[in-house]
């Protein structure tokens, strides 16, 4: 029920952290993947780390472009002979005080962490609908569900994936298109480092929060993704799902 041998996923911000870590769950599952970014030194060595040989590939690509979003899903269809799988995972942040954003600053958040998905999401469409369906997955964090200091971009950008991932569940339904949102709590990525530098009490302060008494990791992603996109989760779609060791239900 779980096995995803001969479908093929493309996997975004898939070259480092939380992509990486479902990328690997997804070769371990039988797929082939394509994990995309924008720097080639990284995309060389994910490939590397994955060790999958000719079942995963990376293209380089600004995703915050529309028409790249469609070029990369032309190649990997032309490569791969199928699409069914997408992870919207790329993400960034810059953290300031709300009052303190540039335009510029606000518009690259957005465009990296939300705009983007809804680009290849659309780009997609009609390589699942050609498969006879797809599964899509979302990536969106706590702050889909709680307020913050110095993150007023992000947090709208993922409030508003998952709300993205809840009106394309709806509206792709008739098409065989699953479409579902994970929320990691505070897992050990390059993110979540800045974020220990400009606050030196959070380490401490998610431990104490978070019931399993630990950080998460990539993989920790892993198998909740690998199970969404499967045959056993086929009539599951439009959740949303912390993926966090109990930090959001901590009273």
């Amino acid at each position: 029920m779980f096995d995803l041998a001969n479908k093929v996923a493309i996997v975004t911000g898939g070259t480092s952290g939380i992509g990486l870590g479902i990328a690997r769950g997804f070769v371990r599952a039988g797929a082939r993947v394509a994990l995309i970014g924008r720097d080639e030194t990284r995309g060389r060595k994910a490939l590397e780390a994955l060790e999958a040989k000719d079942a995963a590939i990376y293209i380089k690509a600004d995703i915050s472009v529309g028409g790249q979003c469609q070029d990369m899903v032309e190649e990997i269809e032309r490569y791969f002979g199928r699409i069914d799988i997408l992870v919207n995972n790329a993400g960034m942040n810059i953290r300031h005080h709300a009052q303190d954003y540039s335009h510029a600053q606000w518009h690259r958040i957005i465009d990296t962490n939300l705009s983007s998905a809804f680009y290849c999401a659309q780009a997609v469409y009609p390589a699942l609908v050609r498969a006879g369906g797809g599964k899509l997955i979302n990536i969106g964090s706590m702050l889909s569900l709680f307020g913050t200091t110095h993150g007023a971009g992000y947090a709208a950008s993922k409030g508003g994936i998952v709300q993205l991932g809840r009106a394309l569940a709806v509206e792709w339904a008739p098409q065989n298109i699953q479409v579902n949102t994970l929320l990691p709590g505070w897992i050990e990525t390059e993110l979540t480092a800045e974020a220990k530098e400009l606050f030196p009490d959070l380490e401490a302060g998610v431990l104490a929060r978070t019931p399993q008494g630990r950080w998460g990791c990539p993989e920790d992603l892993a198998g909740i993704a690998v199970a969404l996109c499967s045959a056993a989760c086929n009539f599951i779609t439009g959740t949303a799902i912390p993926v966090d060791g109990g930090y959001s239900i901590q009273g």
